[in-house]
């Protein structure tokens, strides 16, 4: 792997295809949680679902983490080489002149989302672990009822105003971040071709609308608890 990843094409394909693989997982993972809006019986059964799956648990769970960790491990590597290649004695970088802020700041705007990210772990996964695998509570219910606690506990993360002013502030990064990271990813794979308008413009819609729709949600839940 580590000889596979010495070229500077593979890193870029290689992260490409970590970037890919979280766009899609953004789209269930909003999927699922847009469920809050309209059912709360809609959510906590597709919560429970997910949350105790063995094939989601412990076999995709972990890919996901491991995609995570990769994605930024291996942007903040690119991020290194590029500025590293750059013969800033000889020629002075003007980055303004040929690239978007956005492309230029993606390191900046990966390292605010890799942060939130944590804190989204340490807010809903951490406590989620320890209630299923410490605790020993798999029911998913609430203590003493027949009724699953997700709902509830998604509007409580929600209750604090600051918490939802991090989250919204994330996921506006988020879009900027995705306006230049989703063209990237196909460009880095091989649709630098006549395809290439139609990713730009799937591209702008994704980034706008996904982030768009978790702010929608942590808004809702906040207003509504």
């Amino acid at each position: 792997m580590s000889g596979f990843l010495s070229s500077s094409i593979a890193r870029k394909v290689a992260m490409a295809l970590s970037a890919l693989f979280l766009i899609f997982f953004l789209i269930i993972h909003l999927a699922v949680n847009l469920t809050s809006l309209f059912s709360e019986e809609a959510f906590n059964q597709a919560s429970h679902f997910m949350g105790t799956n063995p094939l989601i648990q412990f076999a995709l769970q972990p890919i996901l983490i491991f995609g995570v960790v990769f994605h930024f491990v291996m942007g903040f590597v690119l991020e290194l080489k590029n500025r590293a290649s750059r013969n800033v004695n000889y020629v002075k970088y003007n980055g303004a002149a040929s690239a978007s802020w956005m492309s230029r700041n993606m390191a900046i705007s990966g390292g605010v989302i890799l942060a939130f990210i944590v804190i989204h772990f340490l807010d809903f996964w951490i406590p989620e672990l320890n209630t299923k695998y410490v605790v020993g509570d798999m029911s998913g219910y609430i203590e003493g009822t027949t009724n699953y606690r997700y709902y509830e506990e998604l509007q409580h993360k929600f209750a604090s105003p600051v918490k939802v002013g991090i989250y919204v502030v994330a996921f506006v990064l988020l879009a900027l971040h995705l306006m230049h990271g989703f063209q990237s990813a196909f460009q880095s794979i091989g649709f630098n071709n006549k395809y290439t308008s139609c990713v730009k413009s799937l591209g702008k819609w994704y980034s706008i609308l996904i982030p768009l729709g978790f702010i929608i949600i942590a808004l809702f839940h906040h207003f509504n608890h």
